[in-house]
């Protein structure tokens, strides 16, 4: 009691900063991360193939692509042959080189009967391949790539492999569930994660989305078509960033998605009355539906393309524009999900570095403390019940991100003191004009 009442009991917020968190990751994966020795690998990679070293070249092209916290490259080199595996979510490629060429395939699925239905989508699939192609051997259906050795530069092995295992990643799965001839294959290395954590995000999912959805009943379809239409989408990237769906449930979340940026005829209610119905759908599912597609699993390339900081600050004045009128008129929770999609609108659409996605996970640890609280995080940044900020911690973790990326971003620089901790609209306002002022300038 005594150490309640002194704050004995309290951890300081260097104690709090350092002690040990799971080890769950939060949003899309980002090869927008390369530190400045990895990327020094690309340029040591691109010079050894000028000088015609090419295995040397193969080397340090594999060691870019190597993250080394994730183990998702394996290279064996025996002089002038060697054989890989490079790891992209339920997928491996595995490929070797020699004197003559680089071959690269991966399983996509098993096919014990021959299926006209099949092989009529694949053909049809191919016309929209550059570097890689379909291919079938004996029962199993294949994704290759291949290149003569001397044409093997690092660029066409960066985006070949990338083809290849972005398209295989996404395919194996949808076809599985399309074609009953096809059965799964090679998915052994697909990590599980616990009972808990999956029912976690379950539960999680089904509440955000109930909670949404009850709101928007209550908002006029037509006045407010704007302000549902910032809850939808900002519920459907929380759900990419914070439950990292897979699978068939990840391809159910992006259709919601598409359903508001599809290029037609229709207006935003009828758009959010779509997205709206999509969402009805992810909530009639059973913990056996959701549960398969939740699992952790390596990563080498991005789904989605870097962009120039340029392209988030722009994104991000536009919803500070918008969220002027929220604000004054007191719909506060309309505004904050304005901020919200923002950040993880550009988290889910392009390939961020590394920094500023941890700003935008301790963005989306201050606005949901239960669901990361539940997942056995503890660090208390904002007490919603109180209104309060723990100022010293959110410095502190600013720092430590900031700190941590100096010798790649010597310009980044974020001003803490300008963060207005008033209520936690203001606390988000004022953090997204903070990430509009960062300068992401590498060495």
């Amino acid at each position: 009691m005594f150490d309640k009442l002194f704050g004995r009991g309290k951890k300081s917020p260097e104690q709090a900063l350092q002690a040990v968190q799971p080890d769950i990751p939060f949003g899309r994966y980002s090869d927008n991360n390369k530190s400045v020795e990895k990327v020094r690998r690309w340029t040591d990679a691109d010079n050894l193939f000028k000088q015609q070293s090419y295995y040397d070249s193969i080397a340090a092209f594999f060691d870019y692509l190597a993250d080394d916290k994730l183990g998702n490259v394996i290279l064996n080199r025996n002089n002038e042959s060697g054989t890989f595996q490079v790891y992209q979510g339920s997928k491996i490629v595995r490929g070797e080189f020699d004197k003559d060429s680089l071959k690269a395939e991966i399983t996509l699925a098993k096919m014990p009967q021959a299926s006209v239905p099949v092989m009529r989508r694949l053909l049809e699939m191919n016309f929209n391949l550059y570097y890689s192609r379909y291919a079938l051997d004996n029962d199993r259906l294949c994704m290759r790539f291949d290149s003569d050795i001397r044409a093997a530069n690092p660029n066409k092995l960066y985006y070949g492999l990338k083809e290849l295992a972005i398209k295989a990643d996404k395919l194996d799965d949808l076809l599985v569930q399309e074609f009953a001839a096809l059965q799964t294959v090679d998915t052994e290395h697909i990590i599980g994660i616990p009972e808990s954590e999956k029912e976690v995000k379950y539960n999680f999912m089904l509440t955000w989305i109930r909670e949404t959805l009850d709101y928007a009943a209550t908002l006029d379809a037509d006045k407010f078509s704007g302000g549902i239409a910032y809850l939808l989408l900002s519920l459907a990237f929380r759900i990419d960033f914070c439950i990292c769906p897979d699978g068939k449930l990840l391809n159910e979340l992006e259709k919601i998605v598409e359903i508001y940026y599809r290029k037609d005829e229709k207006g935003t209610i009828d758009r959010n009355q779509g997205m709206i119905e999509g969402y009805k759908k992810l909530l009639t599912k059973t913990k056996e539906e959701v549960y398969p597609y939740l699992f952790r699993s390596k990563h080498t390339f991005a789904i989605v393309m870097p962009q120039h900081h340029q392209t988030v600050v722009d994104a991000i004045n536009a919803a500070a524009n918008n969220v002027v009128w929220y604000r004054d008129n007191n719909y506060p929770l309309i505004a904050n999900n304005v901020m919200e999609y923002a950040l993880t609108f550009s988290q889910y659409s392009y390939s961020l570095p590394k920094p500023l996605t941890e700003l935008v996970l301790l963005f989306m640890q201050i606005n949901y403390r239960a669901y990361f609280e539940a997942l056995g995080f503890s660090v208390p940044y904002y007490d919603a019940q109180a209104n309060q900020f723990d100022q010293e911690l959110i410095n502190g973790r600013i720092q430590q991100i900031v700190s941590a990326w100096q010798t790649k971003y010597p310009k980044l620089n974020f001003k803490t003191e300008s963060l207005q901790l008033q209520t936690l609209l203001t606390f988000n306002s004022s953090f997204s004009t903070e990430l509009t002022t960062l300068n992401f300038d590498a060495n």
